[in-house]
């Protein structure tokens, strides 16, 4: 019986489906983005989450753990090194999947996944939505109002 058995299997045996989530995270730990279906985007995300999050704390026993899981020096290495520092005060969440449509060829929904803090135009609207908001009431109105109350504090 399939009980609590929910990931999928990508159509793959376990030794195939390790090999490639694990190369997919080095591409995307390489390169930022990488353009997939949504399945496996959706599959990597549950595989490369929690060792993008062991690398927050740089000790000798996070960094063997995730490359017995990756395999290759370099990406851990950019890992620990680069990404590690922007993710730092994230609680979690570190990747985005943006949907791009169907694939010509077979049809299948592709998407791109990237890290959160890699992309320039998403940080940039966030900057921009931090702006105070403005309101339609005059700035006269706000003075006539805060007149009268500093007038009965002085009395």
């Amino acid at each position: 019986m399939r009980h609590n058995k929910k990931f999928n299997h990508l159509g793959r045996t376990k030794s195939h489906r390790d090999a490639l989530l694990a190369n997919m995270t080095i591409s995307l730990i390489k390169h930022k983005r990488i353009v997939t279906t949504l399945a496996k985007a959706k599959a990597l995300r549950i595989y490369a989450e929690p060792l993008i999050n062991r690398a927050k704390t740089d000790d000798t026993a996070n960094r063997r753990v995730v490359f017995s899981y990756l395999q290759n020096k370099e990406a851990v290495t950019e890992l620990f090194q680069n990404i590690s520092q922007k993710i730092a005060d994230r609680p979690g969440g570190y990747t985005r999947i943006l949907k791009l449509g169907n694939r010509l060829g077979d049809n299948a929904k592709t998407c791109f996944i990237e890290l959160v803090d890699y992309n320039e135009n998403m940080l940039k609207g966030a900057k921009e939505a931090k702006k105070p908001a403005r309101t339609r009431r005059s700035k006269a109105k706000k003075a006539e109002e805060a007149a009268p109350a500093a007038e009965e504090k002085a009395e």
